[in-house]
């Protein structure tokens, strides 16, 4: 296996389109990073720019020690699996597992053993005799994959591999890729437009947008220090609430008017306190993840006054949708005791898991 290095990379089309502009990380050896972000963002390009199928406009790029812009898809060492299985239908799946071995001149028996390997660590030695089309869309996912597994790759690519399974598939599938991750060591390097399954799969996570990396760190400092109101958003189901007002100080300390009669307190200390103090007269946006807030009270008591939308229930736990002051805000909680639709009730919140974000350049304070 290997490491990757991207240094400043660029992909800029012929109108002048920038697909992807200044992607500068490593992938370290054995690491699984996903690369995450909406439909557009440049994820897949990247990925294509390091398996060599789109030319690289500028940067370096790295597998190993080897500089890699100019050399071929076929000398780059890597497999590549996509979001379609393209496996080939007149194939049975052991033809199918080992053709890439075969169109590289290894012999026969070293095909016969590695396919045997793959199919025993993906469960397919009972399917080997079967085609394509007697497969279900989990089986054929699970071929793709070890059509890879089986050239031994240094890197790994997945290009939103599991898109187009059912969610029950899909779930199954995550945990057979980071089962199949932790038994092989691999360098893995995975795309998804699907939060969850970048939170559940990813060792670090690379948050893009527009072809501009966001934020790079663990699933859990992503989802506990957004860098910008993008990632606070984008990272987490259901999606923080964002409360947007002014900031006032009243005698009990400074608030977020967030209209006439509705005001935030905000329990703030130390650099953060100076840096939001900062912001008197003027427009803020503060962020609490939706289980950050609770039912507090009935109307009329402490906390922050809102009317109840709509009540989502899912078993072992509930979405509450509310309005607060023209602010459109989800609580998470548990399945009991729930209030209804045009409910007025009081929010009580964890301050100390409050966000803070500039409006104007969407990033984090402190």
């Amino acid at each position: 296996m290997a490491k990757v290095t991207l240094d400043r990379l660029r992909k800029v089309y012929p109108n002048g389109f920038v697909g992807v502009d200044d992607a500068s990380f490593e992938v370290a050896d054995g690491e699984l990073l996903v690369l995450v972000g909406p439909s557009g963002c440049g994820k897949s390009t990247l990925l294509r720019m390091i398996a060599g199928l789109e030319t690289i406009s500028g940067g370096e790029l790295r597998i190993g020690e080897r500089v890699v812009n100019d050399v071929p898809p076929k000398d780059r060492d890597i497999a590549m699996v996509f979001q379609s299985y393209a496996l080939y239908p007149h194939m049975t799946v052991a033809e199918n597992l080992g053709f890439g071995l075969k169109l590289r001149g290894a012999g026969r028996d070293e095909i016969a053993r590695r396919v045997r390997e793959a199919a025993a660590m993906l469960e397919l030695e009972a399917l080997l005799e079967r085609k394509p089309a007697a497969l279900s869309g989990g089986q054929r996912q699970r071929v793709a994959l070890g059509r890879a597994l089986v050239r031994q790759p240094q890197v790994f690519l997945l290009d939103e591999p599991l898109s187009n399974l059912d969610a029950k598939l899909r779930a199954g599938m995550r945990v057979e890729i980071a089962k199949l991750h932790r038994r092989l060591g691999a360098t893995m390097i995975y795309v998804t437009h699907d939060q969850i399954e970048a939170m559940t799969l990813g060792q670090r996570i690379v948050v893009l947008r527009d072809g501009r990396i966001q934020q790079i760190d663990t699933p859990m400092a992503l989802y506990d220090r957004p860098a910008n109101l993008f990632v606070a958003t984008f990272v987490g189901s259901p999606k923080m609430n964002l409360l947007r007002g002014e900031v006032v100080e009243r005698e009990g300390g400074l608030r977020l008017r967030i209209r006439d009669g509705i005001e935030l307190p905000l329990r703030l200390e130390g650099a953060l306190a100076e840096a939001v103090r900062g912001y008197l007269g003027r427009p803020l946006v503060v962020g609490l993840r939706p289980e950050d807030l609770h039912l507090h009270g009935e109307a009329g008591g402490r906390g922050l006054p809102a009317q109840v939308e709509l009540v989502e229930s899912v078993g072992n736990e509930a979405f509450v949708n509310l309005d607060c002051g023209g602010c459109d805000l989800v609580l998470r909680t548990a399945p009991r005791g729930l209030p209804r639709a045009g409910d007025a009730v009081q929010l009580g919140y964890d301050a100390a898991r409050m966000h803070y974000f500039d409006p104007d350049s969407e990033r984090r304070l402190g």
